[in-house]
């Protein structure tokens, strides 16, 4: 049995390592092909976080830039009010400058009036 069976195998053999590198793809393509499929739900899980994600990074936004307005709002009151009181106080300045002014001219004039 062995006699027919060596010279059989020396035919074959270099034939084997074709047959094998032909043959290759198909069987790997079948795990590939369970591959891709995990890969495939991988990455749609994946774009599904990133979605729930950018949704909530919207809503954050949104809630930032609502507060954001209401600062500058109040911001650009308080800037109102305190030039408001800058005015008023620029002016109660210049009446006291323009007052002293005149004490100081009839105290003048009350100096040499003598």
């Amino acid at each position: 049995m062995a006699a027919w069976f060596v010279p059989a195998v020396k035919a074959v053999l270099p034939y084997v390592s074709a047959i094998v590198t032909a043959a290759m793809p198909v069987f790997t393509t079948r795990k590939s092909d369970e591959a891709a499929a995990a890969q495939a739900q991988l990455l749609q899980q994946q774009i599904a976080e990133l979605q729930s994600a950018a949704a909530k990074n919207a809503e954050h936004i949104k809630g930032l830039a609502e507060q954001l307005q209401k600062t500058v709002a109040a911001l650009e009151q308080g800037a109102s009010l305190a030039e408001a009181r800058f005015r008023r106080m620029a002016a109660l300045c210049i009446a006291a400058v323009v007052t002293s002014g005149i004490a100081l001219a009839l105290s003048l004039i009350a100096l040499f009036a003598r």
